[in-house]
């Protein structure tokens, strides 16, 4: 089944941003109730906008998202001491956003990480930068994959980002990340793939078109996540409807279930 992990309780959005400064919990809530109805598997929560106020943002935000909804929460933050005060303040396993290979970020992080029961994103980024080719995505998901199992995690709680990059910047970016998909969802069994699919329409109009048929293709070619928002109900019908043609819902049943809610409709 596909994982959507709703983007939308971040802080870097304007109207979050001043939600929280405000303390505005019924905004957040509302925000949190819309999410889960519509279908999200994680809610992501970011509170890192507000330059020193990340801790205390952070620790409201996940109370105040935790009286609405039972999902799980994705902790959003670069930083390994506000993760872990916000690890201990979840009710259930949470999803970590995230690790890298960057020597800066990936020490402190795989420290934190060790003994942690979670699952975990690890983008393909190391000290050199974003990847360029396939072979830069793959690599990098191999050692991400290497360096967590060595520390207990197993397969089907690493998320794989392939750092998906805007196709207005080179028209090939499309199809890189694909191709690295296909190939890290063959070569690691067992492991995730997912990141920010709205990156690839970035600098380029009618972006929510851009996005839905880049979806169906990544699904296509084993994508099984994403960053997403789950209140935008035609990406989320067509979610559904290609990951039963893509042979993922047994007897199609999430699709006519999809139906029979009028959450796909034509």
């Amino acid at each position: 089944m596909f994982t959507v992990i709703g983007e939308r309780i971040n802080t870097t959005l304007k109207k979050v941003q001043a939600a929280v400064a405000e303390r505005d919990a019924d905004y957040i809530q509302n925000d949190v109730r819309l999410q889960t109805e519509a279908g999200a598997t994680y809610i992501d929560v970011n509170g890192g906008a507000r330059i020193g106020e990340e801790e205390g943002d952070m620790r409201w935000l996940i109370e105040v998202v935790q009286e609405a909804t039972e999902l799980p929460l994705c902790l959003d933050s670069p930083d390994p001491n506000i993760l872990e005060m916000a690890y201990g303040l979840v009710k259930q396993k949470p999803m970590i956003n995230s690790i890298s290979l960057e020597k800066d970020r990936f020490d402190p992080m795989i420290k934190y990480l060790e003994g942690k029961e979670c699952r975990i994103i690890a983008l393909c980024m190391d000290d050199s930068g974003m990847p360029k080719t396939i072979e830069d995505i793959v690599s990098r998901a191999r050692t991400l994959v290497e360096k967590l199992e060595q520390i207990g995690f197993k397969r089907d709680d690493i998320f794989i980002d392939p750092l998906i990059q805007p196709m207005s910047v080179d028209i090939n970016n499309g199809t890189i990340a694909m191709d690295a998909v296909k190939i890290i969802m063959t070569e690691l069994e067992g492991v995730h793939t997912t990141g920010g699919l709205s990156n690839i329409s970035f600098g380029l109009p009618q972006r929510k078109i851009i996005n839905r048929c880049f979806l169906a293709m990544m699904i296509a070619n084993g994508y099984d996540s994403a960053i997403m928002d789950p209140l935008d109900k035609d990406i989320m019908g067509l979610m559904q409807t290609a990951d039963m043609v893509a042979g993922n819902d047994q007897f199609c049943m999430n699709f006519i279930k999809g139906v029979r809610a009028e959450k796909i409709v034509s």
